[in-house]
């Protein structure tokens, strides 16, 4: 047994716990995007993954229904990443990124534009997804001023985004609580179009037939603000931590017909959907709709090592380029962590995979059985909504009492039933890794069904 303090500093006592795999203490650790206070009463602590399977410090086996934070796609403990990772740091564990370099970081530059659609093939390295939105957000505005067109300084978001909490990341992006606690340092000249998920669009497999007019939202704050003034649009093709949101037929190429008419940046954050979980390398891919800018990160890695990467047009990294005299740094923008070693090594660990694996034309093939599996839990009667596209799908929980409330409490219910995944307000984010074959999502399935009612009886 082990004694350990609360947030109320009573003692309480963990039994049926492996001793060696808890902490001493749970205080000291501020943990992100938590609640702190439940969490410390009851942790969860995760020890081992292998596969497609998690174990936590109670012993208990669980599925990952979410590829970690949908960034394990290739699953858990990939000895092709472990040894090129180990490998790099015995030969090179780190060289400086600005005015230096190694081999690595441009063969998997090459390596990306392989996949990336249109001639987005010049390749900038930052740190996650968010300081890749930060540093999408520079570019574009190094771009416009390179084009004598410095006075579009407005970025166009989306409400219910999610794009990273760096203060560009946060203030281009469209979800509440974010917004409204840093509201007071966030960017100014940023306006939100609507989200798509309107009313009607109940248990829609797939991409909605209804809503492309939503992206009217974007000429319309042309004509309010000045298409003059707007540097760039910025939305995730399927808005993934907010809940699943998949974009109606036809909007996506509409934003980028208003976007071509008034000179303005189209920004894809495919952070989520890229590498593969649209059923495409990414999702611009799969709908077909090619924009200016991608940012990407989680699967780059498989989550192994933090990354983050911007892809752009060849057109915009010559206009910043020819912009500066030679010799001189084109771009005042860069990270400590930019593209290292150990990155890179997972990287390209990953990259041979994809390709030895075929992991793209593994996640389209599983899609419809995925898919099929999610929307059979229909008939739960907590269950108000669901939704999905690819390899990912969201679970409307029915509202309780308070907004998250009921999707807090599920989601401890299907941790205790053996399912984990990532919750946000009260949707239940379902994303499953690409290894999975259908035994697999068989298991998910059924330990949902479990989860979700067990949850009711409660």
């Amino acid at each position: 047994m082990i004694v350990y303090k609360s947030t109320e500093g009573k003692s309480k006592i963990m039994s049926e716990v492996d001793s060696s795999k808890i902490p001493n203490s749970l205080e000291e650790h501020w943990m992100p995007f938590t609640s702190n206070k439940d969490f410390k009463e009851n942790p969860r602590l995760i020890t081992e993954a292998k596969g497609v399977y998690l174990k936590n410090h109670k012993g208990q086996t669980q599925i990952d229904a979410s590829s970690g934070l949908f960034c394990n796609p290739l699953g858990h403990g990939r000895k092709e990443i472990t040894h090129a990772v180990t490998k790099q740091l015995e030969q090179l564990d780190y060289v400086q990124p600005f005015q230096q370099g190694f081999g690595g970081s441009f063969e998997l530059a090459r390596r990306i534009a392989k996949h990336t659609p249109g001639n987005l093939n010049r390749i900038f390295y930052t740190i996650c997804g968010s300081t890749a939105v930060e540093t999408a957000i520079k570019i574009v505005i190094a771009y416009h001023k390179a084009k004598g067109q410095g006075q579009r300084f407005r970025f166009v978001g989306r409400e219910r985004a999610y794009h990273g909490m760096n203060i560009g990341a946060t203030s281009v992006g469209g979800m509440i609580n974010n917004v409204k606690t840093f509201a007071s340092v966030l960017m100014p000249g940023v306006v939100h179009m609507r989200h798509t998920h309107l009313p009607e669009h109940k248990f829609v497999k797939g991409q909605p037939t209804t809503g492309s007019e939503m992206a009217e939202d974007l000429e319309r704050i042309c004509t309010n603000f000045g298409s003059e003034n707007i540097a760039a649009c910025i939305v995730e093709p399927v808005a993934g931590s907010t809940g699943t949101l998949v974009p109606p037929k036809g909007y996506l190429k509409r934003l980028r017909e208003i976007c071509d008419k008034h000179g303005i940046i189209l920004i894809f954050d495919e952070v989520i959907t890229g590498w593969g979980r649209m059923g495409s390398a990414f999702a611009s891919q799969e709908f077909g709709v090619t924009p200016d800018v991608i940012t990407m990160a989680k699967a780059t890695t498989n989550g192994v090592v933090p990354m983050g990467v911007v892809a752009v047009k060849e057109e915009i990294y010559d206009a910043v380029m020819d912009a500066a005299p030679k010799g001189a740094v084109e771009l005042f923008h860069g990270y400590t962590y930019s593209g290292i070693p150990i990155a890179v090594a997972a990287a390209l660990a990953v990259q041979n995979i994809f390709e030895k694996e075929e992991i793209f034309k593994r996640s389209k093939e599983m899609s419809p059985y995925f898919l099929e599996g999610l929307f059979s839990l229909k008939d739960l009667k907590a269950v108000d909504n669901i939704r999905g596209y690819g390899m990912m799908g969201g679970i409307d929980i029915k509202l309780k009492e308070k907004p998250g409330r009921a999707g807090f409490e599920c989601f401890k219910s299907c941790y205790e039933a053996g399912v984990n995944f990532k919750a946000t307000g009260d949707c239940l984010i379902i994303a499953p890794q690409f290894i999975c074959e259908k035994k697999h999502i068989d298991e998910i399935i059924d330990k949902l069904r479990t989860g979700i009612t067990n949850y009711l009886k409660k």
